[in-house]
């Protein structure tokens, strides 16, 4: 999961219907290639996605959040590094075994290297991160679930990046997934996301085609609106120094879970 690459759509012509989630053999996640695509070395669009995030997390209280959660965390380090001073506990709820064993290696035996320079930027952005990487990884938890694991109103703050727009073709089942996100966190939660912006179903190395659900900011508006207050939804351009993705940037948003949803439009 997370943000990956794009080969076009190479199904076969008398598959009926989207693909789903279900469709997809996650356990098979390709960690290796991913993170050599995408991870290896800061890219523009990670600075622009950490300086989003880094400024949510400088309002809030180092510690004063007693739990939150990063929904499909794949092999992605650096949500989990900026939440290290605010939350006591980060849940990174994760269903590929590939990824939760990736994630649990570098917990136990320390982050690779190459995540050095991601958290060197971390904390310039926040000074009130701990000194140390491997330190602000200390308050994570691999949980390995799914989002209809979650239990609605657990937490304080909730992180998603480059998730729900990329486990299925299915808009209705993008949104489901956006809605167990939201209700995850507590009337007056904070939410914080990232989406690639309009990606086609992809392929990571010469793997297979992986589902996705091109999404713009319209339509994250139409999904979170119902459920949020504050919601803000903002445009990273699209990023030339990765390979070719078949994206037109990503979308970065901020919300609170509303106490009461308010009808969707159309309703």
């Amino acid at each position: 999961m997370d943000r990956a690459g794009v080969a076009g759509r190479a199904y076969p012509p008398d598959r009926a219907g989207p693909r789903r989630n279900k469709d997809a053999d996650w356990n098979a996640w390709p960690v290796a290639d991913y993170l050599a695509e995408n991870y290896r070395r800061l890219h523009p669009c990670d600075i622009g996605v950490i300086r989003h995030h880094a400024a949510v997390y400088r309002t809030i209280a180092p510690g004063s959040l007693p739990r939150t959660l990063e929904l499909g965390a794949g092999p992605n380090l650096y949500p989990l590094m900026l939440a290290g001073a605010a939350s006591r506990r980060i849940d990174a709820l994760e269903p590929s075994a590939a990824s939760v064993r990736y994630l649990r290696h570098q917990l136990a035996d320390g982050p690779d290297d190459s995540w050095r320079s991601f958290y060197a930027l971390c904390r310039g952005l926040d000074p009130a991160l701990p000194a140390s990487c491997a330190d602000a990884l200390r308050r994570v938890r691999v949980v390995r679930g799914v989002a209809e694991d979650l239990t609605d109103g657990t937490y304080a703050l909730a992180s998603m990046n480059f998730v729900a727009e990329s486990v299925t073709e299915d808009f209705a089942e993008f949104t489901a997934l956006c809605d167990a996100f939201v209700r995850a966190v507590r009337p007056g939660g904070r939410l914080v996301a990232s989406f690639m912006e309009r990606m086609p179903s992809y392929r990571i190395g010469t793997g297979p085609v992986w589902p996705a659900c091109p999404v713009d900011a319209a339509a994250l508006r139409a999904v979170f609106a119902p459920h949020t207050t504050g919601l803000r939804v903002e445009r990273l351009a699209k990023d030339r120094t990765l390979p070719e993705y078949g994206d037109t940037g990503i979308l970065l948003l901020t919300a609170l879970r509303r106490d009461t949803p308010a009808p969707r439009a159309g309703r």
